[in-house]
């Protein structure tokens, strides 16, 4: 068994990668390897496909609401770009919304704050240098933010109902309560470092610009999708209970930090499932989710905010990399080490 889920376990991670058409139809792939995870695993029963049923509703129907509040709320966005940076200034405008979008990211949830910053980044004026470090940095605090609730983000949503039973019970906040201390000064810094690193441009031609404006039915395609997204990833942790019950539960909290790197080439929702289970400490579902969070950010296939942000604004993966591999890594060694100073205490 445990040979056939790393062979599950193995394709779930490097065929998106690899296979544009997996890629494209990543939901579809997904939910049948999940299906194959538990079915090796054989742990179906009425209990998990009532879970794999019902734990995808909440985040589902707050990117639903909020996109539909975004389609009605963007000319507004719109019309007050200019006026509120004029207002305040290019860099405390930069500051405002990259902590803004960060914040609220969990409310919200990370898909909207990108659509947010996409629309917001089509209406400023700056070279296209500038507004590519921006909406990098933009989407590392995005990213980060939304873990802090279950609407945030499908990562957020999978961890959450892994650790709702015993020992752990996570509620609403649980979340929040574990994470907000690195969380909430992590996105005030992205703010200060997108307000330092962008520039005033004096031409009037824009850096980057949106590829096609957004309709209900993308909202209500992307709303599917989510909801098959979560799906599939609770089956997945599901049958990948065995795996974190035998095995990722023994690294060391510092290994299991380091090993979520690989999140920057891979979506950090999938290795939630396979990885967040409740056998494991404190230490170690903290380290997890950070380093996930975190390696995320370096490259546009490790988060959906990236996902969502390069795509609306054409960004390339070698333009994003530029900004998003070096700040990543940084932030992962200065992490790493308010990691250890907390642990020796």
């Amino acid at each position: 068994m445990s040979a056939g889920l790393l062979i599950i376990l193995l394709l779930v991670l490097t065929l998106p990668f690899f296979l544009k058409k997996v890629e494209e139809e990543l939901e579809v792939f997904l939910f049948i390897m999940g299906c194959a995870a538990v079915t090796l695993s054989g742990v179906w029963s009425v209990d998990i496909i009532k879970e794999a049923l019902r734990e995808p509703v909440k985040i589902t129907l707050a990117v639903l609401a909020a996109g539909m509040l975004f389609l009605y709320a963007k000319n507004a966005i719109t019309r007050h770009v200019s006026r509120i940076m004029n207002r305040t200034g290019l860099k405390l405008f930069i500051f405002m919304t990259t902590v803004s979008l960060g914040l609220l990211s969990s409310v919200i949830t990370a898909i909207v704050a990108a659509l947010v910053l996409a629309e917001i980044v089509g209406h400023i004026k700056l070279d296209k240098k500038s507004e590519i470090r921006f909406v990098v940095i933009a989407c590392f605090s995005i990213g980060l933010g939304a873990v802090l609730t279950p609407f945030g983000e499908p990562l957020a949503a999978i961890a959450s109902g892994k650790l709702k039973g015993e020992p752990y019970h996570a509620g609403l906040f649980f979340l929040f309560n574990n994470l907000w201390y690195f969380i909430i000064p992590a996105i005030i810094l992205m703010g200060i470092l997108a307000a330092a690193v962008t520039k005033n441009n004096t031409e009037s031609s824009r850096g980057l610009r949106e590829n096609r404006e957004e309709n209900i039915k993308d909202v209500l395609i992307r709303s599917a999708k989510i909801y098959i997204f979560v799906m599939a990833l609770v089956l997945l942790g599901g049958g990948f209970k065995p795996l974190v019950d035998v095995y990722i539960s023994k690294i060391p909290s510092w290994g299991i930090y380091w090993i979520n790197s690989v999140s920057a080439v891979l979506d950090n929702a999938t290795l939630a499932a396979a990885e967040i289970g409740p056998s494991m400490s404190m230490e170690q579902i903290v380290s997890a989710l950070l380093g996930l969070i975190i390696a995320g950010g370096m490259l546009i296939p490790g988060n959906i905010p990236n996902i969502i942000a390069a795509g609306k604004l054409n960004i390339k993966s070698s333009e994003w990399a530029k900004t998003g591999l070096p700040l990543g890594l940084a932030m992962m060694a200065v992490c790493f080490i308010v990691l250890q100073l907390l642990n020796i205490r």
